[in-house]
């Protein structure tokens, strides 16, 4: 998931869903309030730890954040040298997780069109905005936490995207890089306040209407394949934090439009095979995961 989250467009909340803990990270998120005033204010820490499902939680955390600390650096690097295959990896990914995810639709029905349809648009729409540009101020900073870890925990939709779009991406990977535990503080604030929101309003529409929720999600997934289809050509140019010059604008195009447009290679062949291991690790997941359930 600490993977996933660093990659603009990918998102935390699919790898938790098609490795079969996404379900039990909101249940587990949900019960943190009440357990905290049941238990905790009483000194009860055994019975909060269990009502919590604090071993899974600390374990999940200290996951994620050892992946963001430690790989932040080699994704970004990866990205810049080598996107058509990084992508097309997270795009036979998340091919994979779009039939996982739809896969969970206990009943199929015509009503359901409705949700699918509208999670596809919206995570499309979101793919197409432009990144914009914040002042980092401490606010800046608890409020981005707050809005991308309600992106991060729904699968399909990126948090680091949405961070990108309001121009704190850069902001967040530096304070990541440098290690400035103040800065990072103020976001984990924000992180923790959105994350307890969101988490029990999915959980809620989850045991209420299950199958519009999986089909919303599924939508989620779909529309999200635009921002890690492979090949973009670039419309309009920014200068990031570093100086550097990168895209601000950018529309998916066919390998030989890519070509035409870029002058690269278009890397075709190996984006296939990228593609189908991106593929194949979601349903090695999902085969591992139906075995360790039957046994």
């Amino acid at each position: 998931m600490g993977a996933a989250d660093v990659v603009p467009g990918v998102s935390g909340g699919t790898i938790a869903f098609i490795t079969g803990i996404y379900f039990r990270l909101l249940e587990a998120i949900s019960a943190l309030p009440v357990a905290f005033f049941r238990h905790l204010v009483r000194g009860r820490l055994g019975a909060f730890w269990r009502e919590a499902d604090g071993t899974f939680l600390v374990c999940l955390l200290a996951g994620i954040l050892t992946s963001v600390v430690t790989l932040a650096s080699a994704i970004t690097f990866a990205l810049m040298n080598y996107p058509v295959l990084i992508w097309s990896f997270f795009f036979g990914l998340i091919i994979a997780s779009v039939w996982h995810v739809g896969r969970q639709v206990r009943r199929y029905r015509w009503p359901l069109a409705l949700p699918l349809l509208a999670g596809t648009a919206v995570a499309w729409w979101v793919t197409t905005l432009s990144a914009g540009q914040v002042s980092p101020s401490s606010l800046a900073f608890f409020g981005a936490g707050a809005l991308a870890i309600c992106a991060m925990i729904l699968p399909g939709i990126s948090g680091s995207f949405i961070l990108l779009i309001i121009g704190m991406y850069a902001p967040v990977l530096g304070a990541v890089k440098s290690g400035d535990f103040g800065i990072l503080l103020l976001f984990g604030a924000g992180c923790l306040l959105g994350l307890l929101s969101i988490a029990r309003l999915i959980t809620w529409a989850f045991h209420h209407f299950h199958d519009y929720v999986m089909a919303l999600l599924t939508g989620f997934m779909i529309g999200a394949l635009n921002k890690v289809w492979p090949w973009k050509e670039t419309l309009s140019w920014r200068i990031n934090h570093s100086g550097d010059r990168v895209p601000l604008t950018e529309l998916s195009v066919s390998p030989e439009t890519f070509h035409q447009v870029t002058g690269q290679d278009p890397q075709l062949l190996v984006a296939l095979v990228m593609a189908c291991l991106g593929l194949a690790l979601v349903l090695g997941i999902e085969w591992l995961g139906s075995r360790r359930s039957v046994t």
